[in-house]
C-alpha cells in the first residue's frame, strides 16, 4: 500500500535543503561550534523512525528522501567528531 503525503515531502524536501549547507560548512571550516551532537542524534533517530513507518506501513518512494536526509545528517555527525578537538572552536 502506497500512501504518501505532500506535506511530508515539503517537509522532507526543505530540512534536506539545509543540510548540505551544514555539512559544507563544517567541512571548510572544520569547527563544531554550535553544533550538538545530541541534535544531530535526535534527527537521525527521527528520520530512521520515520523510515520505519514506511516500511511498516505505506511503503514508498519517499523513504528516499528519509534515506538521503538521515545520510546528510550522519555526515555532519561524522565530521562533528572528527573535528570536535579542534583548538579554534
Amino acid at each position: 500500500m502506497s500512501h504518501w503525503s505532500p506535506f511530508e515531502i515539503i517537509m522532507l524536501l526543505c530540512f534536506g535543503a539545509s543540510w548540505p549547507f551544514a555539512v559544507y560548512k563544517t567541512w571548510t571550516t572544520k569547527l563544531t561550534a554550535g553544533k550538538s551532537p545530541v541534535f544531530l542524534w535526535l534527527v537521525i533517530i527521527g528520520y530512521l523512525s520515520g523510515m520505519v513507518h514506511k516500511f511498516l506501513h505505506s511503503y514508498d518512494w519517499v523513504v528516499a528522501l528519509y534515506l538521503l536526509n538521515t545520510l546528510m545528517v550522519a555526515v555532519d555527525l561524522v565530521l562533528y567528531y572528527r573535528y570536535r578537538k579542534n583548538p579554534h572552536t
